[in-house]
């Protein structure tokens, strides 16, 4: 019984390992080669266009539907202003050239640098200061926004939509005056003014803080005779997906928490196929905009009116990726003024940070914005524990390796009992040979007498099986946290070692550089894989060797199965394998000492060098 058992946990793991290889690493290999071969394609066949298409100021086109009433909310699919202006734009303008095509106001920030566009007061230029594209710190700053004239264009947007009455309203087209300074900072916010031929005068006040929110604060004055009404819309506009797509258990693309919908949230490839998704009402309350691995662009609407959101995506021309709102229109009497504010938060996705403008800001499940999965209530715990214990020792490498033994002290009573049984049973392993070889031909009576035997030893067969079933949510927990959290990226451990969220950057075919040669990723075997593989093969060698010659040539080829398979896995979680094996090896040896049970360890390691005998003829 305890041989199938073990023979069937043996399967049971190479089936989870090769599933794991394939959907975490293969499968976005895959895609990411054939999104690029896509791309590249898309750039070839674009042709350059010099100028930016322009249409009256404001003017309420929509490419592909009707002009929205000003008179009742926005219904169900209805297009935003200005998309099909943006469909014009060639994507082939570098990124000065871009930027050169329109006046600008420049931002500030501790975090933030880039520009404001006067024409649409557009936010399409924004580098995150404290990140970069490796893990140089001299390597080029993260660009997160950039205009859409440019191949990688991505960019965000707030204007209003109105009718005859209101004439031209802020929209893709409208060219903002700066009124005072023209540098945002914290301390300084930013103001811009528009007066159309009716007599409307908005005025438009930017504030940003020392993170990633920005505040537009919209101020319409109706100086004409009669009441006019418009409404507000805002969108997050993306040209290109990422040029590495990512693996199942991370999302990115159009995102949102949207009234009774909850979280809504649809990859690049599902919005492509959905074409266009909008809940069927209007609602106050939540937020909407495209998503990165790391990165986020959202819009976050005034909650003083209802907005009807929705995500799309254009293929009209030039494809576009879409996440929009539009909100239910005000009315200005003559004379008056009327104020609206929405939030725009345009950067890193780290979880302090977050959580402290959901809190402060009010936005509803704004944590959602990061991608804890369905077992948040292990993931979030993770990280926690290990930021906690990170920002107290300052290497995130050594807080996983206090948490793998913290893990280990909390499960330490259930492993000891299986341990303790796995030992007992090797005790009574003469028992056992004799029990099967009485009842050879009678595997009833077998099953029958082995159980009796484990009642009266106190002995559970499957006690061996607890370990693993622990360890499987715990690798699954930190593979999330390393993976989907940016505080793990570019986190670095000892060495050589300058990126948890990496995979070793070594190789045994390379000699671990040594020799200049560009290994394959498949050949990828860095040092701590193999430290990995060296420790599960000497965890396994723990235990007597299986009867069974197929078991023996599994149990032989697992840890190099492993470290393959492994090698191609965030550092980090490699480590934590690793460390994991060394303090089960070490809490295995002592358990079994205290029972009275041989250690199989030097028994085992010295049966493999020693000559077997030649079977007889």
């Amino acid at each position: 019984m305890e041989t199938n058992r073990n023979f069937f946990i043996t399967i049971a793991l190479s089936i989870v390992i090769l599933t794991l290889w394939q959907v975490f690493y293969m499968n976005p290999k895959i895609e990411a080669q054939r999104e690029q071969a896509q791309i590249e394609a898309t750039r070839q066949g674009q042709t350059r266009v010099d100028g930016q298409a322009s249409t009256p100021a404001g003017t309420p086109t929509t490419g592909t539907a009707a002009n929205l009433p000003s008179s009742t909310p926005a219904t169900p699919g209805a297009n935003i202003p200005g998309q099909s202006q943006d469909t014009a734009q060639a994507g082939s303008l570098t990124r000065d050239a871009a930027l050169g095509q329109t006046n600008r106001i420049k931002i500030d920030t501790p975090s933030l640098g880039g520009s404001i566009s006067l024409t649409g007061a557009r936010l399409d230029d924004l580098q995150l200061k404290k990140y970069h594209e490796t893990v140089d710190d001299n390597s080029p700053a993260i660009q997160l926004l950039s205009p859409a004239q440019m191949a990688d264009g991505q960019f965000a947007e707030i204007g209003f939509t109105g009718n005859e009455l209101t004439g031209t309203v802020p929209g893709p087209g409208t060219v903002w005056t700066v009124e005072g300074n023209s540098t945002l900072t914290p301390a300084n916010p930013v103001t811009l003014s528009f007066t159309n031929e009716k007599g409307l005068t908005f005025k438009r006040t930017f504030t940003v803080d020392d993170r990633y929110m920005f505040t537009v604060k919209d101020t319409v004055t109706n100086s004409t005779s009669a009441p006019v009404s418009l409404a507000s819309y805002g969108r997050v506009t993306r040209f290109s997906k990422p040029l590495h797509a990512s693996t199942y258990v991370l999302h990115e693309g159009p995102i949102g928490v949207i009234g009774d919908e909850g979280l809504v949230e649809y990859k690049f490839a599902a919005i492509e196929k959905a074409r266009e998704v909008s809940p069927p009402k209007a609602t106050t309350g939540g937020w909407i905009g495209i998503t990165d691995k790391y990165w986020a662009a959202t819009l976050v609407p005034s909650a003083a009116k209802p907005f009807q959101a929705r995500m799309s995506y254009f293929d009209d021309g030039r494809p576009r990726y879409q996440s929009d709102y539009l909100s239910d229109p005000t009315t200005i009497e003559p004379g008056q003024s009327a104020t609206i504010e929405n939030l725009l938060f345009a950067g890193a996705k780290e979880v302090g940070t977050i959580n402290a403008y959901e809190k402060e800001r009010s936005i509803r499940q704004f944590d959602l914005l990061i991608d804890w999965g369905w077992f948040y209530f292990i993931t979030k715990p993770m990280f926690y524990l290990i930021d906690t214990l990170y920002k107290a020792i300052g290497n995130f490498g050594i807080a996983i390796l206090l948490v793998t033994v913290i893990l280990k002290g909390l499960f330490f009573p259930l492993a000891n009992k299986s341990y303790a049984s796995m030992a007992r049973m090797k005790l009574v392993q003469p028992k056992m040979t004799e029990i099967r070889e009485k009842y050879a031909d009678d595997k009833v009576k077998q099953q029958q007498a082995l159980m009796e035997l484990y009642k009266t030893e106190k002995i559970n067969p499957i006690a061996g099986c607890w370990p693993i079933l622990i360890q499987i949510p715990v690798f699954f927990a930190l593979y999330k946290v390393l993976y989907v959290t940016i505080e793990m990226r570019h986190a670095p451990f000892f060495g050589w070692i300058q990126d948890l969220a990496a995979p070793d950057p070594t190789s045994v075919f390379n000699l671990f550089g040594l020799m200049p040669w560009a290994v394959p990723a498949f050949l990828m075997i860095g040092v701590w894989p193999l430290i990995m593989g060296v420790t599960m093969f000497l965890q396994m060698r723990m235990n007597p060797t299986p009867p069974d010659p197929t078991q023996q040539m599994i149990f032989n080829w697992m840890p190099l199965i492993f470290t393959f398979m492994l090698a191609s896995f965030p550092a980090g979680l490699v480590i934590y394998w690793a460390w994991n094996n060394t303090l089960s090896i070490i809490q295995q040896g002592v358990i079994m000492k205290r029972q009275g049970v041989k250690i199989e360890l030097w028994d085992n390691l010295a049966g493999m060098f020693k000559k077997k005998p030649k079977p007889a003829e």
